[in-house]
């Protein structure tokens, strides 16, 4: 197991989102743009409350400090081994309503391996997302890459809100969500748009329908209030913390809401925070920057032509891929892979190199006539159903409420047209998975201007690849501009997302240092990629040619 496929929780997930279909049309009519709601800061050790929310915090971290966590036996359904251990903490749904309903997130956590006079406290990681869940992740203590941190820290996990199993949320039913094959366009039509129209707001209705009024607290500041909450029921005076992706955003927020609450932070893959950028333009730069590794990955295979027989340029790749693509919709791999789902598929290996090599060997494969690879890798998974449905809900809820949406759907129809004329291959499927946030039916708040001044913070460290395309290389930069003092790490010439704790022995080097002393770099560093992946065929594998069944 590696540490990136675990770091890839939310984004194996995620997936899925762009290209998962919805249900049916309800309302015809968008409603208006709703008036956000101002976010109020939160308060460090020992200041004074400033807002109803901050006095929330206050008063559930010490009610959290006070009761602790009972830690025990992990969820039968998580079917985890012995040696990680779980419980429970309450958070308020509401932070301006400490006393009301309460919403239990589920914590899961292996002990330090070393001595006692080695032990620096926890060490509570967020995969990102959001909607993902990083109760296994604490596993990773069993990681060549991870021993000496483990040794060190209790590497802790949790669901946040909203996440299996902490008091899940959902908009639609699972079955639905997993449906398959289903179709993409490149380009699409204006019927098709109406379609997709029609289904956001479909979807929009039924994360209201499920969530009822508690759907505007699914939002980032409330995951930062948790994740302080949490570490006061861990007995942290300060929080020790890495967050990957999404979690970059969520701990850039904490390091803003609660400075001096902070002893060490890692930000893998940084989300760039600026209000401006909170969600619609950043998934507009998203599809730019996929556009990019899109081509990364056809050199990669033009360069294994030998192997994978799918052209010997990237353009020729591309023609190949063009027509995979144009023979699943006509007859689905497998009676699952649609275009969607071929799509998802190879936004797979966008996000992480691990994957090239199945997936050129897939569609290499399904050219020569063998579509089993292509059907095993992309089907739709019934037994992932629900925890990808719950997945895409607090995604979008989150994404939802964090920032204004347009509302008008000119807006979108122009920005994305504009977008895929020179982005075509993620630029729609990102719109269709966000597009329920022009319908949305609950408050919309405006983002918090993330920062910190020197000072503030103890020393931070941001690690960043080149080339990532789901947190493109210029947010690491920004996290840094704003986090006065945060020092960072870049892998150069490289895209895969979440690069600590993975295959780059220089990048992980700078981590394990920084967690086990607190020392990082004057400024920044830069670390050599990681090889390329090693190009293996469905051939070699088997060590001779199998039957190729008729398509």
């Amino acid at each position: 197991m590696k540490a990136a496929a675990l770091y890839g929780t939310i984004v194996c997930v995620a997936l899925t989102l762009v290209s998962a279909p919805t249900a049916p049309a309800a309302s015809p009519a968008a409603p208006a743009s709703p008036a956000p709601a101002s976010p109020s800061p939160a308060p460090g050790l020992g200041t004074a409350p400033t807002s109803a929310e901050a006095a929330g915090t206050e008063l559930a971290a010490a009610r959290a400090a006070a009761t602790g966590i009972s830690f025990g036996p992990c969820p039968e359904e998580e079917m985890l081994p012995d040696s990680l251990r779980c419980g429970t903490v309450a958070v308020p749904l509401d932070y301006a309503d400490p006393y009301g309903r309460q919403v239990e997130l589920v914590v899961s956590r292996a002990r330090a391996s070393g001595k006692a006079d080695e032990h620096q406290g926890s060490l509570v990681y967020n995969p990102g997302g959001p909607g993902a869940s990083s109760i296994t992740f604490p596993l990773v203590g069993e990681l060549p890459e991870w021993k000496e941190i483990a040794r060190a820290y209790d590497v802790v996990g949790y669901a946040p809100r909203g996440v299996i199993p902490s008091a899940p949320l959902s908009c639609q039913d699972p079955a639905d969500f997993a449906e398959a094959p289903s179709d993409l366009p490149v380009h699409p039509s204006a019927a098709y748009k109406q379609r997709r129209i029609e289904r956001a707001k479909a979807y929009a209705e039924g994360c209201a329908r499920d969530a009822g009024p508690s759907l505007r607290h699914y939002t980032s500041l409330d995951n930062a209030r948790d994740l302080d909450v949490l570490r006061a029921a861990l007995g942290e005076r300060k929080l020790t913390f890495m967050g990957a992706s999404y979690g970059t955003y969520l701990g850039a927020l904490y390091a803003t809401l609660f400075p001096s609450h902070v002893r060490r932070m890692v930000f893998d893959s940084a989300v760039d925070p600026a209000p401006g950028q909170i969600w619609y333009r950043s998934h507009l730069d998203q599809s730019l920057a996929f556009e990019s590794r899109w081509e990364d990955f056809r050199i990669w295979v033009a360069k294994h032509d030998a192997t994978y027989h799918l052209g010997t340029s990237p353009e020729a790749v591309r023609r190949s891929y063009d027509t995979v693509r144009k023979a699943v919709a006509e007859r689905p791999a497998g009676g699952k892979v649609g275009p969607a789902q071929l799509h998802s598929a190879l936004l797979g290996a966008l996000y992480y190199d691990d994957y090239w090599a199945m997936r050129a060997t897939a569609l290499s494969e399904y050219v020569r006539g063998n579509p089993k690879p292509l059907a095993d890798q992309a089907s739709p998974r019934a037994a992932a159903a629900r925890d990808n449905e719950n997945a895409h809900a607090v995604h979008t809820a989150v994404r939802c409420n964090d920032a204004p949406w347009p509302t008008d759907w000119r807006v979108w129809d122009r920005d994305h047209t504009a977008v895929a004329a020179i982005a075509p291959f993620e630029t729609w499927a990102g719109a269709w998975a966000n597009l329920p946030c022009a319908y949305w039916p609950a408050p919309r708040q405006e983002p918090v201007d993330v920062g910190t001044e020197w000072g503030e913070l103890p020393p931070v460290l941001i690690l960043a690849a080149e080339r990532d395309a789901a947190t493109p290389y210029e947010g690491a930069l920004a996290l840094q501009r704003r986090l006065r003092g945060a020092a960072l790490v870049t892998e150069r010439d490289s895209g895969s997302h979440g690069v600590g704790g993975s295959t780059n022995t220089c990048v992980n080097k700078h981590l394990e240092t920084y967690l086990l002393t607190g020392r990082t770099p004057v400024r920044r560093a830069e670390c050599a990629p990681h090889r390329e992946p090693n190009p293996v065929s469905l051939e070699r594998r088997a060590g001779l040619r199998t039957p190729v069944p008729t398509v």
